[in-house]
């Protein structure tokens, strides 16, 4: 009878790691840009991504741990396509440091070389260079618009939404709405701060003015070419850096005369160069960092039913 409750054991644990085997093997490589963390997933086309797998794999305790994923590759001609997702589950449109990530991924996998390459996200295309080795990457990230129809923000359409106002949470706030592929709203202060980012942040995020949701920028000015920024990011919440808050907050900044041409971002996590052209066309430069490499665990793709 023991014997027999033995091989009992033995099948079923044969037959529990029967669902493993056949499992595809994922490799992920996780980078970071400014602090800002993303992991660029070779996830097989056929199989779906939803938002409750996103979540497990970006969270800190139960997955691997990031600000995002990122899933792409080759789609001819030197074009690649990317997804972006957030750690809630959404899909974002673009992402500044997302586009640098997955271009130094492209560079480390000899996709790319020098040249430029473009990149298609959902908030349209862009035009990539890796540059010093691979330590830093320029990206066109296309032309910002303040037209409230395209960003989009509720009201009258076709509006520039320039300094409109807003009242939320005890404070009476003044902003600027823009998109870069992604809506942003941008408020300038002579105080900004963390604490600052988080308390508003979420409130302003998820407000009635925003259909799709927004990113949040607090900025202060620091000289014609300079400003400081904290960031509540949409679907991801407080972060360090943020390459398209970025390149929206300085084309703010410069749509309202506080600074003109180039502009150095400073966040909490490092600083950006923005670009600004008189259309409105935004450039960025900034690093990227890879930090490791691996596969997700065969029991982890099990326990989502990823199969």
């Amino acid at each position: 009878m023991e014997q027999a409750s033995r091989e009992g054991i033995a099948a079923d644990r044969v037959e529990s790691a029967v669902p493993y085997a056949v499992i595809h093997v994922m490799k992920f490589h996780k980078y970071q840009a400014l602090g800002n963390d993303y992991l660029v997933v070779e996830w097989p086309a056929s199989k779906p991504i939803d938002t409750a797998v996103v979540r497990r794999i970006c969270d800190r305790n139960f997955g691997v741990g990031s600000d995002g994923i990122l899933v792409g590759g080759p789609i001819g001609s030197g074009k690649f396509d990317l997804r972006i997702f957030n750690p809630d589950g959404s899909e974002a449109e673009k992402s500044g440091n997302g586009l640098r990530i997955f271009a130094r991924y492209l560079w480390d996998s000899a996709l790319v070389q020098e040249s430029y390459f473009t990149v298609a996200t959902k908030g349209g295309n862009v035009a990539c260079q890796v540059r010093d080795s691979g330590r830093n990457v320029f990206v066109e990230m296309g032309r910002a618009s303040f037209d409230s129809s395209v960003i989009p923000v509720n009201g009258p359409p076709h509006r520039e939404v320039i300094g409109e106002t807003l009242d939320i949470g005890g404070e009476h706030l003044r902003f600027t709405a823009l998109t870069v592929g992604n809506p942003h709203c941008v408020i300038h202060r002579d105080d900004i701060s963390a604490a600052l980012a988080r308390r508003l942040g979420p409130l302003i995020e998820t407000h009635a003015l925003f259909p799709n949701r927004t990113n949040v920028q607090f900025v202060k000015v620091l000289a014609s070419h300079r400003i400081q920024i904290e960031i509540w990011e949409r679907g991801a919440g407080y972060t360090l850096a943020s390459g398209s808050s970025s390149c929206a907050a300085a084309a703010a900044s410069v749509k309202l005369g506080y600074c003109s041409g180039d502009v150095t971002v400073s966040m909490p996590g490092g600083t950006l160069q923005i670009g600004v052209k008189p259309d409105f066309s935004i450039d960025m430069l900034g690093p990227v960092e890879k930090v490791a490499e691996g596969t997700l665990a065969p029991e982890l793709l099990e326990s989502l039913r990823v199969v």
